[in-house]
């Protein structure tokens, strides 16, 4: 597995546990308000681009010494991106991780349905995340590439019915998402478990240079749309 960060523990991101968060390199999508691009970007194009900050990989044998040493102490391991399921390997390191007596959860784009097949067949998760970028759409232009939908809503509809805790996610960002959205996104996940509103995050590098420094929406526009997603799901709430 190419890993290319760690957070040694969060209590938000793991619902109920005490966790940490591994973030595997790589990513099939160029989402312009993404604030990780060192996940993103091949290094090539990233010093392109001259992001301030540079690589910091860590190597599979560090990581598992680390989870070893965290042993009684962490409840579980949040695998996010990148994108995870781009990894071949994920089912192994996953595997590693359960071994271990670690809750997994996992972090996906629903891009590689497949290989989510294949994780919940093996019971090799415990809780699901899914990015949900914009209406259907709008999807090719909020994450910078084209997309395969059927693969899309083939991942949503498996989440649904995974019988698994899950939750979706939207960033909502000025000028690519607007309130009309928000009901035609919360008819693609309607009865989820959760779904998460976060604000744009602009004081950062991001993978699209341009948005550095955008306003986000408002605490007001915000509440608006927290209004309307409410009424497609179980739970709903804002992140910052």
């Amino acid at each position: 597995m190419i890993i290319g960060g760690l957070e040694k523990i969060t209590l938000l991101d793991f619902p109920d546990k005490v966790a940490a968060i591994v973030f595997t390199q790589g990513c099939n999508f160029r989402c312009h308000f993404c604030y990780n691009p060192l996940l993103v970007w091949p290094e090539s194009e990233a010093s392109q681009k001259k992001y301030e900050k540079t690589y910091a990989r860590i190597s599979e044998d560090e990581f598992f010494l680390f989870l070893e040493s965290r042993r009684g102490k962490l409840d579980g391991v949040v695998i996010s991106g990148g994108e995870p399921t781009l990894h071949n390997d994920l089912p192994s390191f996953i595997s590693k991780i359960k071994n271990l007596n670690f809750a997994v959860k996992l972090d996906t784009n629903g891009t590689n349905p497949e290989m989510l097949a294949s994780l919940l067949a093996s019971n090799s998760l415990d809780y699901l995340a899914m990015d949900l970028k914009a209406p259907l759409e709008k999807y090719s232009s909020v994450v910078g590439t084209s997309i395969d939908y059927k693969k899309l809503l083939k991942s949503v509809k498996m989440i649904l019915n995974s019988g698994l805790p899950h939750e979706f996610r939207t960033t909502l960002v000025p000028g690519l998402i607007e309130l009309a959205d928000i009901s035609e996104m919360g008819a693609l996940i309607s009865g989820a478990d959760a779904w998460y509103l976060q604000k744009f995050k602009s004081d950062t590098p991001l993978v699209g240079r341009n948005l550095e420094d955008t306003p986000p929406f408002s605490d007001l526009e915000m509440a608006e749309m927290l209004a309307v997603a409410k009424k497609y799901v179980k739970l709903c709430q804002l992140r910052p």
